[in-house]
């Protein structure tokens, strides 16, 4: 049986890391494309490429053969404007364009949370959200890439799947997020400033995340659709950061010091009826035990 060939592309962050250890372990041929500096994982094709540059993105992927395409590529600095909106909506759509002269098998497009606003929670994937009524570069770009996604694959039939996570974490994530900045800060028994914490939020194990993506990649059936994926469970964030504070047992979070974005929803938090009802998965990890994993990692690393 042939081998699937599965290009990822943001192969190097926090997401793209996982899932590539994962795929490898199912043995498949992996093309890890991304801008920033390169994985350390054996045996998988490595490609160093912005995918805003459509002339150059076509005429390096041209020569492989690929199956799959997860799009995990991405702008980490949401403050710049422009890059932002060449990554997430100009990269995805050379990207999508490309799938579709190759004729691969599914698109698989990492969407996000901030595409359904100021939506009331726990948000259904049905949610109709129109473009103006988004306040962020980023929510704007990942809709429009959406919206570009849906269109297209009806022209074009191009089969894909949409995933909004809402709030992934875990160990290795980059240190200026939520959950590891919180962690850092208490392991050095530093003060540090916080918002009220009042937001509620979703909290899915990065472990979870990457067995759904692997589902979406296997599961032949399912297609041209958008699924939520979380855990089911929100919780504050001021419990989160004092959770957290209670299990290393030092640090001193200052709640308040830190003002809302105005484009930060208070309640954020998902509706995951479809996507239990299509994939056969269900997140394992408890926030208590992916919290202590976590905790575990970066003790290691500090």
């Amino acid at each position: 049986m042939k081998k699937k060939t599965v290009l990822i592309t943001g192969g190097t962050g926090f997401v793209g890391t996982n899932l590539i250890k994962k795929c490898k372990k199912k043995r498949w041929n992996v093309i890890s494309l991304s801008l920033n500096r390169q994985n350390k994982i054996k045996g998988i094709k490595e490609i160093k490429l912005n995918v805003s540059n459509r002339s150059l993105l076509f005429k390096k992927l041209n020569k492989f053969n690929i199956d799959y395409v997860i799009n995990l590529a991405g702008h980490i600095n949401h403050h710049e404007k422009k890059k932002t909106y060449d990554t997430h909506f100009k990269g995805c759509k050379n990207l999508i364009d490309f799938s579709i002269k190759k004729k691969i098998k599914k698109f698989i497009q990492i969407g996000s949370s901030v595409e359904y606003g100021f939506s009331k929670s726990p948000i259904s994937e049905d949610e109709n959200i129109s473009l103006d009524k988004l306040k962020s570069t980023y929510g704007i770009s990942k809709l429009k890439a959406s919206n570009y996604l849906a269109k297209i694959s009806k022209e074009k039939n191009l089969k894909y799947i949409i995933l909004r996570p809402f709030l992934i974490y875990g160990p290795g994530q980059s240190v200026n997020r939520l959950i590891p900045n919180t962690i850092i800060n208490c392991l050095k028994n530093k003060n540090f400033p916080c918002s009220n914490g009042k937001q509620s939020r979703d909290f899915l194990y990065i472990d979870d995340f990457t067995n759904l993506l692997i589902k979406c990649i296997q599961n032949k059936k399912i297609y041209n659709n958008i699924f939520n994926a979380g855990s089911g469970k929100s919780v504050r964030v001021k419990i989160v950061i004092n959770i957290i504070k209670k299990l290393i047992k030092k640090g001193n979070p200052i709640f308040g010091k830190i003002l809302l974005r105005k484009d930060e929803p208070l309640e954020l938090y998902p509706n995951l009826n479809k996507t239990f009802k299509y994939f056969d998965w269900k997140p394992k990890k408890q926030l208590l035990e992916g919290l202590l994993e976590t905790i575990k990692y970066y003790k290691k690393s500090i």
